[in-house]
């Protein structure tokens, strides 16, 4: 599978620069995001088409709607959503993390929940939307202030998985050979630029 790209003339695209080591915040204020390897590297769209760049901008908008910082890591060991999530909230000051696949699928954790289990889950990607991305950036951050939101209203449509699942198996092989076992994960800063089409 290639990248996907048919960007639409100043599109945003997305690129992450490595920071270092990421570590144990201690802003009792903040939601750690995790993405996964092959996030705005490999593939720059979701399983239905949505740009990386406007994912990341609406989950990070959620959050500092609410007040609330945002630091954001690349896990590296893992496609495990899960593992993911579940990594990113113990590395969260406040204990609150936020885990996103390549396809779109996502996950709100909290450090002190068991790996398996979530505080919010969102498995069937091709249904969420920008508006649904924004929503649990939000409710993250609301968790993170000690609150006790509403969880994010989503679709449900039984035929999404038998459609959808030769592509997303697709996808994960694809992401998991990216996997670099070992490694630690890293923080990350995005950049976002309008994408030009040549003529």
């Amino acid at each position: 599978m290639t990248v996907p790209t048919d960007l639409q003339e100043g599109q945003r695209t997305i690129s992450f620069s490595e920071i270092g080591p990421a570590e144990r915040g201690d802003r009792p204020d903040e939601v750690v995001l995790a993405i996964s390897p092959a996030f705005g590297s490999l593939f720059t769209q979701t399983i239905i088409g949505l740009p990386h760049a406007e994912v990341i901008r609406q989950i990070l908008a959620g959050i500092e709607e609410q007040e609330v910082s945002a630091r954001i890591i690349r896990v590296q060991s893992s496609s495990d959503l899960a593992q993911m999530a579940h990594t990113a909230a113990k590395l969260s000051g406040s204990g609150i993390g936020i885990g996103i696949l390549a396809r779109g699928t996502s996950m709100i954790h909290q450090r002190d929940l068991p790996r398996l289990s979530s505080l919010e889950l969102f498995p069937q990607c091709p249904l969420l939307t920008l508006e649904t991305y924004r929503n649990i950036g939000s409710n993250a951050a609301q968790y993170a202030k000690g609150e006790s939101p509403e969880p994010v209203p989503t679709l449900n449509d039984q035929m999404a998985r038998p459609r959808w699942q030769a592509k997303a198996a697709l996808l994960h092989l694809k992401e998991t050979e990216l996997i670099r076992k070992g490694a630690r994960p890293v923080e990350v800063v995005p950049e976002f630029s309008a994408a030009t089409i040549a003529q």
